[in-house]
């Protein structure tokens, strides 16, 4: 595996992208800055980091045996391994969908995945990832962030956890490109975010109870509520709802 470190950089899935289209890449490169001053979240949101203090990273993988129509597989892979390496150091994490990496009801890290095609194939993608892991004060709560050391009140050394953490998501991606889409659906939907029971949710129309279901292998999220009404929504067009009536 080769790791590019650049001390700093607006972006390093922009970086790698451009890279990858100068240059012939083995898949599993991995671009990590210690300063990411652009860095992006999904649909348009930017991801706070401060410098040195977290792993911000992109990943290049070519994904061309993946059908196009099962293209959220390839989240639910990634999600896995970054959920994976946080296990490892303490408990409590889930996978809230679509791949946000939660700690209790608090963000610890965000995927953004950025695909290209050539046909009706992917050519490549490049995983963004960005873990919190030392840095102890954020400028918005907007999204609830905490970081490993906020969790356990301990130091990390932030280039081996960034080695284990693409390690991690390659090791999943391995399991998917060899056959293990099945066994990568269980795991996923076995680590979601509220799981089981009734939540509270609000979609266009209001507020409302409701179980997960499943996710699709297209990314839907697949909920019943508790008037056994299923109901199905892309990313964005429902939110989650806390008991004092915040989304999260």
């Amino acid at each position: 595996m080769t790791i590019i470190r650049v001390d700093t950089l607006a972006s390093t899935n922009d970086y790698l992208k451009e890279l990858a289209h100068r240059q012939v890449l083995e898949e599993g490169t991995v671009v990590a800055t210690r300063n990411q001053t652009e860095g992006k979240g999904q649909r348009g949101n930017s991801w706070e980091s401060e410098a040195g203090m977290n792993i911000t990273c992109s990943i290049l993988l070519y994904p061309s045996f993946l059908p196009l129509q099962r293209y959220f597989l390839l989240s639910e892979a990634v999600s896995l391994g970054v959920k994976q390496t946080l296990d490892a150091y303490t408990g409590g994490f889930t996978i809230k969908w679509p791949n946000d990496i939660y700690h209790n009801d608090r963000k610890i890290a965000g995927i953004l995945i950025e695909n290209e095609l050539t046909g009706n194939a992917y050519s490549l993608s490049v995983v963004g990832i960005g873990v919190n892991i030392l840095q102890e004060h954020f400028r918005s709560d907007a999204l609830r962030p905490v970081s490993l050391k906020q969790i356990t009140g301990r130091d990390y050394d932030l280039d081996v956890l960034l080695e284990e953490l693409a390690l991690s998501v390659v090791w999943n991606y391995e399991q998917l490109k060899t056959g293990g889409a099945e066994d990568i659906i269980r795991r996923y939907h076995e680590a979601l975010y509220r799981r089981s029971g009734l939540h509270r949710y609000e979609d266009s129309e209001g507020a409302f109870l409701a179980r997960i279901d499943r996710v699709s292998d297209d990314g839907l999220l697949h909920l019943v509520t508790d008037q056994e009404e299923e109901r199905t929504y892309a990313f964005k067009s429902v939110r989650f709802v806390d008991l004092s009536d915040r989304g999260v």
